[in-house]
């Protein structure tokens, strides 16, 4: 009896070798650490300098500056308020009137009339409304004008810690910046099929894959990311088999009764 009480054991060290060696598989971090390949990627190509391009459905603010304040009166619209709102708010600068971009790409602005500033950068837009104007300003005045996109948002879904739309101030966003927002990828979340999902000023959509675990990745089209792009991270086959399950730690019961289950079938065997 004793002797087939040893013989146990072996088979029990067995069946605690493969449950450990499924977890660790599980929690394997071959696929988890970003640009892997760093030191082998030539990073000439990404000296570039990003601007976004104005979009269909935008929405800019547009500010004229002179010297002479009443010279600019006429382009600078403001938003109509009521007599409560400007009592409450006698301090504070009127709300300028914002621009929407049609689908053809045009505003309409004062006393121009319809420009077109689809495709065009902010700097390219700021340049040709200020050719636009100038004809209307005494040939001493120097106008300037700023534009602003107030609308420009991308949305981060799937396996982040705070998926979720997010606002981008300075109109320029990486993918990692974006991730960045988002909390990161969670551990389940899948680094070398990211989706990006990016509508173009035709309205074409399209979805491509980004690899978070190449360097190349900074060389890439889209490492920046455009107003209204959608980035999603899908789960591993690890969370999408335990999504049922609801917490590894019913996983973990689950592999523990297992265990228990065949160490009282050997016994049962052996004796």
């Amino acid at each position: 009896m004793a002797e087939k009480k040893k013989n146990i054991f072996p088979f029990v060290l067995i069946v605690l070798m493969a449950v450990a060696m499924f977890f660790c598989a599980c929690s394997s971090t071959k696929d988890v650490a970003y640009f892997k390949n760093s030191s082998e990627v030539d990073l000439h190509a990404s000296r570039v300098l990003y601007d976004a391009r104005i979009m269909p459905k935008d929405l800019l603010t547009i500010t004229v500056s002179t010297t002479d304040g009443d010279a600019a009166l006429p382009f600078n619209m403001t938003v109509p308020t009521s007599f409560n709102q400007i009592s409450r708010t006698s301090t504070s600068q009127p709300l300028l009137q914002s621009y929407l971009v049609d689908n053809e790409g045009n505003i309409d602005f004062p006393k121009v009339g319809r420009i077109h500033l689809g495709g065009l950068t902010k700097a390219e837009a700021e340049s040709l409304i200020l050719e636009k104007i100038t004809p209307y300003m005494a040939a001493e005045e120097v106008p300037i004008v700023t534009v602003r996109m107030i609308n420009y948002k991308i949305s981060v879904l799937g396996e982040v810690t705070r998926p979720g739309m997010y606002t981008v101030t300075n109109e320029k966003i990486s993918i990692l910046e974006a991730l960045a927002q988002a909390g990161d990828l969670t551990i389940y979340g899948v680094r070398n099929n990211v989706k990006l999902i990016r509508e173009d000023s035709n309205g074409q959509k399209n979805i491509y894959v980004l690899n978070l675990n190449d360097a190349n990745l900074i060389n890439s089209p889209y490492y920046y990311l455009q107003q209204n792009d959608i980035v999603y991270v899908e789960p591993n086959k690890v969370k999408a088999q335990n999504s049922s399950v609801g917490s590894m730690t019913t996983l973990w019961f689950s592999a523990t009764s297992i265990l228990i289950s065949l160490t009282s079938l050997l016994y049962n065997i052996l004796n």
